[in-house]
């Protein structure tokens, strides 16, 4: 039998098309949420940064957004991944939680420090003179910065944000260090099994190579719509 013949007869007849579907479900869902809790936590967190006050309360809620996305950033994921799963679960008593929520709650924390900064980048590029143009017809500082300012930081970093989404796609093949089937626990199965690892590893890549272009494509997309309703306004 070829190489390619041991690889479709244990991922046909053998099962392997199962976890192989489990894994492409368990590593949208980790990637699509972790964005998603990423996005709500880097608005929060960019957010406060742009609070022009100087009480204490405000102070101590910047300074704790400053240690949030310096720890994130500077640790590895693996390593964010293997302290929840093996340590601050079990410690807290939460060692019930399934393998796929903690990875989803790693990943949105992790992807909310990257965004914090992208956010915060994106509101910096627009012309400060907006949001004096707001406050000059009469909005306060929070509504010039939810009407005006945010709605043109996020048309810049549409393309950013896409590659955040790129990456935690990519990512989450370290999920399989805590027990998750993904797309590449998938294949490392059925390559253990036949002890033939070049047409399993050569699918695997052609996988993530068709999900990172669809994403691509449809950031361009959301792109083109953006630029085209800017230009009916």
């Amino acid at each position: 039998m070829s190489n390619f013949e041991i690889f479709w007869s244990k991922f046909s007849q053998g099962g392997g098309y199962v976890d192989y579907l489990i894994g492409l479900q368990n590593t949208a869902i980790i990637a699509v949420l972790g964005l998603v809790i990423g996005f709500i936590i880097g608005s929060l967190v960019a957010l406060v940064k742009f609070i022009p006050s100087n009480k204490w309360p405000v102070k101590i809620l910047k300074g704790i957004g400053d240690v949030y996305v310096t720890v994130l950033r500077g640790t590895p994921m693996i390593v964010q991944l293997l302290l929840v799963h093996f340590a601050l679960f079990p410690m807290m008593g939460l060692g019930w939680v399934n393998s796929v929520a903690q990875a989803v709650i790693v990943f949105g924390l992790n992807s909310g420090a990257y965004m914090a900064e992208i956010i915060r980048s994106g509101v910096n590029a627009v012309d400060p003179g907006q949001m004096e143009a707001g406050r000059c017809v009469g909005l306060s500082y929070s509504e010039s910065m939810i009407k005006i300012v945010l709605p043109q930081a996020f048309k810049n970093i549409v393309p950013t944000i896409g590659n955040e989404f790129i990456t935690l796609l990519k990512e989450t093949s370290v999920v399989s260090f805590i027990a998750v089937i993904d797309l590449t626990k998938s294949m490392d199965s059925i390559a253990n099994s036949t002890y033939e690892y070049f047409v399993p590893y050569i699918f695997l890549a052609i996988t993530y190579l068709i999900l990172v272009l669809g994403i691509s494509y449809g950031i361009k997309l959301l792109e083109r719509r953006l630029k085209k309703n800017e230009r009916h306004q």
